[in-house]
């Protein structure tokens, strides 16, 4: 049973490796393309390396330098406090996932070449998609929103500011991306002083369409409200006690129609458990009747499972 367990858990740890590579190459490819077009300043501390590899790359420009100043370096030492905090509070398999998300995000930017990348654009389009900054926010939002749902839903995250908000999303019990889109969205609007109220703006909308992305795809910390008139209520509350690790509160009623009595099951899961749950109620009781409501947020004990 042990061997099984630990060939389990390799195959789970290549499939974690396999998928964060993809998607760290998808977030490079996102930087090289749409966020350089559009001149775009992702928040964070990724935009901040972004931002200093730039203003390096120019200064070795003017001094008659012809090196590329790498973006990893940079990147990593950016990075130090939030894997600290990763470490310290979120747990440490987490953080190592991220910290590998974080080398190979920078390692792709530095090797691949954005001419390979664009050979199948034309010039005339690629031209039209550098002087449509629009454009390219929300192409470039939608990338790394993908990408970052990816890297979240396999226990990973791209690092920087992401800490923080998984920190914080733990900590209150709910949704903090909002949190960080305000944060951001003050650190790009400063910037607009010095770089341009153009790019700060543009930069904007591309983290909203990020988060937005992100929003739709990472659900863990969403929540619903399960409203289930059913027969068979001690059956349904152990399915949803084995499924999402959260009871349920039984409350006797009558049919208005029927006048007969029933069971009316009250339970708050993670969205990311209702659809598993909808199934194995309509296993148990083919006519039970569930009612879902959003929860915006949960006060009390509510079980989260643990990263590590």
């Amino acid at each position: 049973m042990i061997w099984k367990s630990s060939k389990v858990e390799r195959r789970r740890q290549v499939a974690t490796f396999v998928v964060l590579t993809i998607a760290s190459f998808l977030i490079a490819v996102g930087y090289l393309t749409f966020v350089n077009w559009g001149g775009l300043y992702p928040a964070g501390v990724t935009g901040l390396a972004m931002l200093l590899q730039r203003i390096a790359q120019h200064l070795v420009n003017i001094a008659g330098g012809t090196w590329v100043v790498p973006f990893s370096p940079i990147n990593l030492a950016l990075n130090v406090i939030p894997v600290w905090i990763g470490f310290r509070f979120i747990g440490w398999r987490f953080t190592l996932w991220s910290l590998y998300v974080i080398f190979m995000t920078g390692f792709f930017m530095d090797i691949l070449p954005v001419k390979v990348l664009t050979s199948f654009i034309s010039e005339a389009e690629l031209a039209r998609l550098s002087a449509d900054p629009f454009l390219c926010s929300l192409f470039g939002g939608i990338i790394f929103g993908f990408a970052m749902s990816i890297c979240l839903r396999w226990n990973a995250t791209t690092g920087g500011t992401d800490f923080i908000a998984i920190y914080l999303s733990e900590q209150k019990g709910r949704e903090t991306w909002s949190l960080i889109l305000a944060i951001n969205a003050a650190i790009l609007l400063a910037g607009g002083f010095t770089f341009g109220w153009s790019g700060s703006l543009y930069s904007i909308i591309y983290q909203f369409v990020t988060l937005q992305v992100v929003h739709l795809m990472y659900r863990t910390y969403q929540y619903q409200t399960l409203l289930i008139v059913t027969s068979e209520p001690k059956r349904i509350c152990e399915a949803i006690y084995r499924v999402s690790h959260h009871g349920a509160t039984v409350m006797r009623g009558t049919g208005g129609y029927s006048q007969k009595p029933t069971s009316v099951i009250y339970s708050v899961v993670a969205a990311d458990d209702t659809p598993h749950i909808y199934t194995l109620c309509k296993k148990i009781d083919k006519d039970a009747f569930i009612n879902t409501i959003s929860t915006s947020r949960v006060i009390g004990r509510f079980y989260l499972r643990p990263r590590d």
